[in-house]
């Protein structure tokens, strides 16, 4: 597990994610930081129809994560309307979704995003959160079947920290893709899944969405790039030591901080 102390001086002193006094608290803050980050996939484009995810795990409750509910578009998803479920696929507060189920009709959990992140939560214990969505560039960049290309500095916090799953085999439905789905991210952040899409995981909610939004950026330069000629990639060396400057867990979490706070200050409500 990477430290939260500052890679570089691009990251103030005494900046970092809040520390929490009780189970409660910390509980509260990854549901709304959740909640808002979905609002911000929203913002970005994100949504094709009802597919995409993102989960917490649970503060107090490793092995339970919280989760978007089933069919719920993600600019109206609020903190109460999240979803507590186990790593053996049961929802956990059962008078959540009885209210959920009365009101809109709607089935609990996506079945992907469980056999998914049930065992990419399984399989990376640093892991707070992760993130998948049908994002058009991340999906169109996936269908190459290869890894991002350091083109960029921003796409420099991917170089060797980002994986390929190549064995799509349709919806993913069974707990046993979504097992090897986590053994292929590895210790990475993120892993693009061919013919699929982008996952990108964090210690932080805010660094998880993060890693995804600069993740479909960079797939969108790359693609615009390679169509417009022959690209130039940055040297190893130098790639590796951007790396370490703007791929850090730290750097992730401050990088997503201008987009909660927009999102918190024009949509409040979320935070319910």
């Amino acid at each position: 597990m990477e430290s939260m102390s500052p890679p570089s001086a691009i990251i103030p002193a005494l900046v970092g994610p809040p520390v929490f006094t009780s189970f409660a608290e910390e509980r509260m803050h990854r549901k709304q930081r959740l909640a808002a980050a979905l609002r911000i996939f929203s913002r970005c484009g994100f949504n094709e129809g009802v597919a995409g995810h993102i989960t917490a795990r649970d503060p107090e409750r490793p092995d339970h994560f919280w989760v978007n509910p089933f069919g719920m578009y993600f600019g109206h998803i609020r903190a109460s309307d999240l979803i507590l479920v186990n790593h053996q696929g049961q929802v956990v507060d059962e008078r959540r979704f009885a209210a959920l189920h009365t009101s809109g009709g709607l089935t609990p959990v996506n079945r992907a995003a469980f056999a998914i992140h049930s065992q990419v939560h399984a399989a990376r214990p640093d892991v707070v959160a992760a993130a998948h969505a049908h994002s058009v560039h991340g999906k169109a960049f996936s269908s190459l079947g290869r890894l991002l290309d350091p083109l960029t500095q921003d796409a420099c916090a991917f170089f060797e920290d980002h994986a390929l799953f190549d064995d799509f085999s349709g919806v993913v439905g069974e707990i046993e893709e979504g097992r090897r789905i986590g053994q292929r991210l590895g210790a990475h952040k993120a892993v693009i899944l061919q013919n699929h899409g982008l996952l990108t995981v964090g210690q932080t909610v805010d660094e998880a969405a993060w890693w995804f939004v600069t993740m479909d950026r960079s797939c969108q330069a790359q693609l615009l790039a390679q169509a417009a000629g022959e690209p130039k990639l940055i040297p190893q060396e130098i790639a590796r030591k951007t790396h370490g400057e703007v791929g850090h867990v730290l750097a992730g979490w401050f990088q997503a901080q201008p987009l909660f706070q927009r999102i918190l200050r024009e949509e409040p409500d979320l935070l319910e």
